[in-house]
């Protein structure tokens, strides 16, 4: 399934923020992203498989108000870019099962908008982000996939497409 000198690039979807939840909060863009990974170390404990990886992923929210008649709010952004490392250990055909750690940088910004006067508000910020996951992908064929990831990165939850180069 997995093998050294693989490459395989995942498309995914995410459910469920790791940074913004609540009543007033609406998805602009639902958390995507995008990684590519390489097998390099096969035969580990036995038949496992180490592989590298490069991610990205992005989100927006808003936050909306509305305060005696008047449209008010932030827009927020969050990109996190990042590389790690995963173990694949195959338990089923055709299922390919990983844990992985990734280490990247966040940047997160917020605009303030609305009707209200005098309110301009915007700022960035950054910094060094851990994240760990669990996940599967199952092969249709040789080199299509569909795969769902469960851990702390840009979303709680991700499921997409993967295609073996």
């Amino acid at each position: 399934m997995f093998d050294v000198g693989d490459g395989v690039v995942n498309l995914g979807i995410g459910i469920g923020s790791t940074l913004y939840s609540g009543s007033y909060y609406t998805s602009g863009v639902p958390p995507i992203s995008l990684s590519y990974e390489q097998g390099i170390k096969d035969e580990v404990l036995d038949k496992g498989v180490i592989g590298v990886c490069g991610y990205v992923g992005y989100s927006s929210y808003k936050y909306r108000y509305t305060y005696f008649g008047s449209d008010w709010g932030w827009n927020y952004t969050n990109i996190f870019i990042g590389g790690g490392g995963l173990f694949h250990y195959p338990l089923v055909d055709n299922l390919d099962t990983y844990i992985g750690l990734l280490l990247g940088y966040q940047i997160l910004t917020t605009k303030e908008y609305g009707t209200i006067p005098g309110e301009d508000f915007s700022s960035a910020s950054g910094g060094l982000v851990f994240s760990s996951f669990v996940g599967g992908r199952y092969y249709f064929g040789e080199k299509f996939a569909v795969f769902a990831q469960l851990g702390y990165g840009i979303s709680y939850l991700t499921f997409g497409l993967s295609i073996k180069l």
